[in-house]
Parts: C-alpha cells; sequence; structure tokens
C-alpha cells in the first residue's frame, strides 16, 4: 500500500502541482471522470460513505453543527492516487446517507499549507466551528519534519474558522498557529492536532516522535486557539527495533492521534507500524500527562488514522480510513480508491478494554431478514444476489464450537472467517488474534459486506476490516458451517444502497 505520506514528501520545488496535473490527465479521471464505468463497478461499496470518484484517505473534523453531521476527510480531487490533499465536505441527518458537499479547505499558494492540507480536528470555538489541522510546504531539510530519505517538506498546525452555518465557507489564519516543533526536538513528523477543552483552557494533541526514542505525542496548551504553549509529551513510546526510512513503519511517529475521556477513563488512538493502537488508562489533570494501563489494535484489518466526535446524545463515534489492498495501477485506473468505514461506538469496560459496535443507524438499511439455524451436520449456502448484506451470528460462549463464515465464487474460497471458541482465537486469511476477553458485551460476530468491503466485529471488542476483489453479484455464495456441539443461529439482511449510483451524492 502506497503510504500516505510518501507520494507528496517525493514533490518538492513547487513541482507538485503540475506533476499532479499531469498525472491525473493521463488516467483520464480528473474533474470529468468516467462516472458512468464507475457507477458500474462491483468493488465500489454502495452504503460505505466514499466521494463520487479519486482518492480518499483519513478522516478529519467530523462534527455535529445545527441539526447534521458533516465530515471531512482527505481527498485528492485530481486523481485516484494519494497527493495535492484537499478537504472533502459531507453532510448527513442520520451518519448513513450522505449529500456532497463543495471541497471545505485547498492549497494556499504560496501559504503554508501550499503542499497540501492534511490532518485535522473540528472544534466550536466562540459560536462556530473552528479547524485545526497540518498544513505542509517545501522548506530547506534543517526545517522540514517529515524526516523519511525526503526531508523536503516542513508541518505546521494552523486555523481555519467557518463563516457560515453549512460549514461551506472557512476562513484561514495566514500564519501557523504553532510554526515549528519544539526548540532543540528533531522530530520524525509534527501533524494531525487533537484539540479538547479543559477548565483552564485548550489542549491540543500532535503526533510527533525522534529517533532512537519512538514515536509520541506532544502537548500543548492555549486560551484562544492562536497562541499555543508547548507543555510536554502527553505519552511517550518506543521504537520496534527495526531499521526503516519511514518511522512510521519503525513506531518511531505516531499519526493521526485521537484523545479523549469518556466513562471509565480516558483513551488514546494512534495509528503507527500499519495499524491503530488504542489505550485506555488514566490522565492527570494536575500533570497533564496520561498513563495507559490497558492496549490492543483497533482493528486487525484494513483500517487506519481513525477519528472521533461526539453525537449530540454522548456517543462517541468513530470513522477511519479504509484503504485499497491493491496495487496503485489497480485502483488508479478504476478512478476511485479509499472508503470510510461504518461508524463505530466506542466504550470503556470497567476491566478497562475498548469495546465497539457499529451505531445503531446503519440498521435503518436492513431488508427482510432470514434467519436460519445451522448444525455440525450441515453447512448454509446462500447465492448473494446483491454484494450489500449484514449477517449476524450469535456465539455461544463456553462450548466447544467452531464458526466458519466463507464466501465462494464459482467453488473457490475468496474469503474466509473462523472463530474457534475451544481454540481461543480468530482466523482470517493469514491474520489470527485470540478472541476478545470475557465477559463479551456482544456475544455475536456482525459480518457487513459491501461491493468490496468486508467489516467483521468480533465479540464487541475485536474487529478486522478486510478487501476482496473481483466478486459480482449473483457469482458468489455465502457459506455458513459450525463443528462442535450445538447448533448456531444467524440473521441475514440485504442492505438498502445510499445512492441509485454508486457515487454517494
Amino acid at each position: 500500500m502506497l503510504n500516505r505520506r510518501r507520494f507528496i514528501s517525493g514533490l518538492a520545488d513547487g513541482v507538485a502541482a503540475a506533476m499532479l496535473a499531469r498525472c491525473a490527465r493521463g488516467s483520464g479521471i480528473d474533474a470529468s471522470a468516467d462516472v458512468e464505468r464507475i457507477a458500474q463497478d462491483a468493488d465500489r461499496p454502495e452504503y460505505h460513505y466514499l466521494p463520487p470518484h479519486n482518492w480518499m484517505n483519513d478522516p478529519n473534523g467530523p462534527i455535529w453543527w445545527r441539526g447534521k453531521y458533516h465530515l471531512f476527510c482527505q481527498m485528492n480531487p485530481h486523481a485516484a492516487v494519494w497527493g495535492d490533499m484537499h478537504w472533502g465536505h459531507a453532510v448527513s441527518t442520520d451518519m448513513v446517507r450522505w449529500r456532497q458537499q463543495p471541497i471545505a479547505l485547498a492549497p494556499t499558494p504560496g501559504g503554508p499549507d501550499s503542499e497540501g492540507c492534511f490532518s485535522g480536528s473540528a472544534v466550536v470555538f466562540q459560536g462556530m466551528p473552528a479547524f485545526l489541522y497540518t498544513g505542509v510546504q517545501n522548506a530547506p531539510p534543517d526545517q522540514a519534519t517529515i524526516r523519511d530519505g525526503s526531508d523536503k517538506l516542513r508541518e505546521t498546525q494552523l486555523l481555519a474558522v467557518a463563516e457560515d452555518d453549512d460549514l461551506l465557507r472557512w476562513k484561514k489564519t495566514p500564519e501557523p498557529v504553532i510554526a515549528a516543533p519544539p526548540p532543540g526536538m528533531k522530530v520524525t513528523g509534527f501533524r494531525d492536532p487533537c484539540p479538547w477543552r479543559e477548565d483552564d483552557g485548550w489542549y491540543l494533541a500532535v503526533g510527533s516522535g525522534e529517533r532512537g526514542k519512538g514515536g509520541c505525542v506532544l502537548l500543548y496548551r492555549s486560551a484562544d486557539l492562536r497562541q499555543w504553549e508547548y507543555l510536554h509529551p502527553l505519552i511517550q513510546g518506543e521504537p520496534n527495533g527495526s531499521k526503516a526510512a519511514n518511522p512510521v513503519d519503525t513506531g518511531e511517529m505516531w499519526e493521526c492521534p485521537d484523545f479523549f475521556e469518556m466513562k471509565g477513563g480516558h483513551c488514546l488512538l494512534y495509528s503507527t507500524e500499519g495499524k491503530v493502537i488504542w489505550a485506555t488508562g488514566l490522565y492527570d489533570a494536575k500533570t497533564h500527562r496520561f498513563t495507559a494501563t490497558h492496549r490492543g489494535v483497533l482493528d486487525h484489518g484494513a483500517y487506519y488514522a481513525p477519528k472521533s466526535f461526539l453525537a449530540p446524545d454522548g456517543r462517541r463515534i468513530l470513522w477511519g480510513w479504509i484503504p485499497e489492498r491493491r496495487p496503485e495501477a489497480e485502483y488508479s485506473r478504476a478512478g476511485w480508491a479509499g472508503v470510510m468505514s461504518l461508524p463505530r461506538v466506542l466504550r470503556i469496560s470497567p476491566q478497562g478494554q475498548l469495546e465497539m459496535h457499529p451505531a445503531a443507524e446503519v440498521e435503518k438499511l436492513r431488508g427482510t431478514a432470514e434467519r436460519s439455524r445451522v448444525s455440525s451436520t450441515t453447512t448454509l449456502r446462500r447465492k448473494l444476489a446483491t454484494l450489500r448484506q449484514e449477517l449476524l451470528l450469535r456465539v455461544r460462549l463456553l462450548t466447544k464450537t467452531i464458526a466458519t463464515i466463507r464466501l465462494t465464487i464459482r467453488g473457490q474460497a475468496a474469503w474466509q472467517i473462523t472463530i474457534d471458541v475451544p481454540g481461543n482465537l480468530v482466523r482470517c486469511g493469514e491474520i489470527e488474534f485470540p478472541l476478545p476477553g470475557l465477559p463479551w458485551p456482544r456475544p455475536e460476530l456482525r459480518m457487513f459486506l459491501d461491493g468490496s468491503v468486508i467489516e467483521c466485529f468480533i465479540g464487541g471488542r475485536e474487529a478486522i476490516t478486510s478487501r476482496v476483489y473481483g466478486m459480482q453479484p449473483g457469482e458468489v455464495e455465502l457459506e455458513v458451517a459450525i463443528e462442535g456441539e450445538r447448533d448456531v443461529e444467524f440473521d441475514l439482511w440485504p442492505l438498502d444502497r445510499i445512492s441509485t449510483d454508486r457515487l454517494t451524492t
């Protein structure tokens, strides 16, 4: 997979825009993209959010404002490859059906975000939403903050304030609100700000790290979002001992930190080494330091750079980027790349475990349920007329049951997941991980199939997202097989599409 930073770090001296324009013209998928062909692409999801065409990655600045959910994301409006980062924008009343909006943020020529508007967050300040985000521009090597062998780009933290209630117009502060990393610190990266409010002012977490020391989250404080004082690391990690040009691959750079409080404690999410790590623990409001007591992997598959927000009913909702798992030439030719995950609800268990499940709003898409029972003497098989399905399999704990769900194409296995209760194991392709610890808040496996995307939730505590290409409606067969002493019940629903043409408009 192409690293989300690597493409632009190779561009310098103002040539990025020209190169990207040539790339877009060469692929034939600029603003005049072949929308009819894209709309007929069976790999393209139909109930997950994604822009009509071209590249999308990180969710940015999700916020509830004036009765609507607003979701922003990293996107390249000119080609289906990473680069030329803008902030895309969509709006919804239910977090399921989305309406596209004009681009919210674009690079300012000659400005501190001239080479891209990187990831960030949204807060409400003085009665209006505001973005804190990372801008990148070309810089001499001694001022670079992305240190991946190219050392050409400087990251600074920027502020933009909404000028209307539809969040269509944003006024940028012309100069960075944080112009450089802490003095004397040779960072491996300096990006993806995450703000929150405390009694004595605003606090800001920025993803960073140092070679040989590990990734970390830097902590700042401000009274007005414009003048920031550096305090110290909120938390410090360790490198994994490996060597790589990109410090994200060695754990020496933590991207996309997301820090928030929930009932039961505080939670930190960060992305590094190709996965998202969650940590729950204690935040000392006097020393402003976070101590992790429990950790885990948020999703064991194709999932990265998540961002959360508070829904109006108090739920902590998480969005994540589902990247492609096919060669760049293939998704560039397809005309689209990247998918937004389903909204996930987070909570901290009494044991300190992070728990998550799909938001209830997704159930609005369900059609008529088929309820079935499978025993060890039978294998249930269903031909899938659409690639929009939800399966709920009820897992009985403390039994010797092994449940396998498989998708086949003309008899050949295309994807498979196994819940091995006696072996305390989940297997999905080459990936294995332990079953979640007891008690399970949700003793079930939920699988969501949507085009080439499969999101699975196990026991309310583990998740794995897969990408499977080349499936066609009517050719795919679902198999459910059981080994064990008891029958297993499951429900299967067809799910409605959120757009008539796969373009999410």
